[in-house]
């Protein structure tokens, strides 16, 4: 015997499917929330370790600022002091200069000729004077250009002033300064750098010229005298170059 059906199978199977798809959509969009709750959590882990990343580093940037700043300071400390060193080293190198300087003046000015001032600039010095006549000027660059102390001699200025009747040429000079081969490879400290003792040794022989006439007789008096007359006139220009 047949077995007929006459329930609605067809709205129950519909509704089942519709529970069905319902529960289905409940799933995912719980999944979907589980995800977007799980990437939420995975970022704000992600930013909080960048930002202790960041923190950190800025913590030692700070420090690197920091030990820069001192580096600069220390930078600037150190070229200070290789000024001074150097500035030292200089004086060092140069503190014998002045006295040959002076000794070659005395020993190249010609006896018509006097110095009224003199100025050192670096490795310049200018001279201002009066002399005799331009040869006396010419005679004195000569001098100059052949002391191993000083270098070329460069004319500023000669002019007739006519206010002394005796020196009445006024000149001025550029001389470059120079240093000798021997005293820039020594210290300065060695004998040829003092030239101080050379010009008392005349001075301590005319004693000993004084001297011997009360053994020799009348002769030597006369040569005593002259040789006092004859370094007289060489007197004036020494004294004239040390103003």
């Amino acid at each position: 015997m047949a077995h007929i059906n006459l329930l609605p199978w067809r709205v129950e199977r519909r509704k089942q499917r519709e529970r069905e798809f319902f529960m289905q959509l409940g799933a995912a969009f719980v999944a979907a929330v589980l995800v977007v709750l799980v990437w939420s959590l995975w970022m704000d882990a992600r930013i909080d370790t960048q930002n202790n990343r960041n923190t950190y580093l800025q913590g030692e940037i700070k420090q690197l600022d920091e030990r820069i700043a001192k580096i600069k300071d220390l930078e600037k400390v150190r070229e200070s002091l290789l000024a001074r060193k150097q500035i030292i080293e200089q004086l060092q190198a140069n503190r014998s200069q002045m006295v040959h300087l002076f000794d070659e003046l005395v020993k190249t000015i010609p006896a018509s000729a006097r110095l009224n001032g003199l100025k050192q600039t670096g490795d310049s010095m200018s001279l201002d004077g009066v002399a005799q006549s331009n040869a006396s000027v010419a005679e004195y660059m000569r001098n100059i250009e052949t002391s191993p102390w000083m270098g070329h001699a460069d004319l500023r200025k000669t002019e007739n002033t006519h206010g002394d009747s005796r020196l009445p040429y006024a000149f001025g000079l550029d001389v470059a300064l120079n240093r000798p081969k021997a005293d820039e490879n020594g210290d300065g400290s060695d004998g040829e750098s003092t030239p101080a003792p050379a010009p008392a040794a005349p001075n301590k022989a005319a004693p000993a010229s004084a001297t011997q006439p009360a053994s020799t007789g009348a002769a030597q008096p006369a040569k005593a005298t002259s040789t006092a007359a004859a370094a007289k006139p060489a007197a004036p220009a020494v004294n004239g170059g040390a103003k």
